[in-house]
């Protein structure tokens, strides 16, 4: 059964009624495919916002870790949406499922060639960081290797969507990534893993003529500093941007910029291994129909054996 195949709008308004508010009847569907969110529209009060968590992805303790990060960062006057907590609870449950109200905050997407935008979301990200190094994560896992290709490989070779004529290719394909971003990774050397938002790319920023905040912390793990960096530069130029602003506030290993082309490649696999793992839930495909075409898959093979070049050459 696909997974929100019972989440119906009166669940929704039903939800948001038992936390003592009142729903005026107006929702809105947000763009999430991970999680079903709602824009909810509250009588005499601003609309809030009703995300309803994918079951089974993450433990009750790990969404509490996630919820906890961002009120921690909020307690520090960090533009970041946190939780609202009813009766002391920020983890809620309703109908089978699992959900947390937020406020809602507007805003648009931020510029990436302005150098003084980039500036200012590195002095943001660092903050975040410096309270995301104090303690470690206990329940949401890290950015690796077995998370980000392991498994998503498995759920491709598992896939009707890979043609079966490109099963070899693709395995040797995400195997080369595999072994290359070992090797990135081991010339590298050790670094630090501290908390990150873990998907700092621009849809999770939002900009209003007071600065960026940001939202969607459903990705939160431990990583390396340079994972909240690189999804913003889109070049070296943007790159060193950020990382005027990130030094202000703190220290960062430009070490770790070897590590971006890896988390790139290892992005990149998951991406087709998180399509195909949730094939089965209706908004995937009419939201991906191009992972139904073989051609698709194709382009894929190529695109990782690319990807492996250039993890070699570097």
């Amino acid at each position: 059964m696909p997974p929100y195949s019972t989440l119906t709008p009166d669940h929704v308004l039903d939800a948001v009624t038992a936390c003592g508010l009142y729903p005026d009847g107006r929702l809105l569907a947000l763009n999430s495919y991970e999680n079903r969110v709602w824009q909810v529209g509250i009588e005499d009060a601003s609309p809030i916002i009703a995300k309803f968590y994918r079951p089974a992805r993450w433990s009750d303790a790990a969404i509490l870790e996630e919820q906890a990060f961002a009120l921690e960062l909020a307690d520090a006057e960090l533009p970041v949406v946190a939780p609202l907590p009813f009766g002391g609870r920020t983890l809620l449950h309703h109908a089978g499922f699992r959900y947390a109200l937020t406020p809602r905050r507007g805003g648009r997407a931020p510029s990436l060639e302005s150098a003084d935008q980039l500036e200012w979301l590195g002095r943001l990200i660092a903050r975040i960081h410096l309270i995301g190094a104090r303690t470690p994560f206990a329940h949401r896992g890290r950015l690796d290797r077995a998370t980000l290709i392991e498994q998503p490989m498995q759920a491709v070779l598992g896939s009707s969507l890979l043609p079966p004529h490109l099963s070899s290719r693709y395995r040797v394909a995400a195997q080369r990534v595999n072994e290359m971003v070992a090797a990135r990774m081991e010339a590298v050397g050790p670094v630090r893993s501290l908390r990150l938002h873990g998907d700092c790319h621009p849809g999770n920023v939002l900009w209003t003529d007071h600065g960026p905040h940001f939202v969607d912390l459903d990705d939160a793990r431990m990583g390396p500093a340079v994972q909240d960096l690189w999804m913003l530069a889109n070049d070296d130029a943007g790159m060193e941007a950020l990382l005027a602003g990130y030094e202000q506030f703190r220290e960062f290993d430009r070490a770790e910029l070897a590590l971006a082309p890896a988390l790139r490649a290892m992005r990149q696999v998951h991406y087709a291994g998180w399509i195909a793992a949730r094939w089965d839930d209706p908004a995937f495909p009419a939201a991906f129909p191009f992972a139904a075409e073989p051609r698709w898959w194709e382009q894929h093979v190529d695109d990782l054996h690319e990807l492996a070049d250039g993890l070699g050459a570097g």
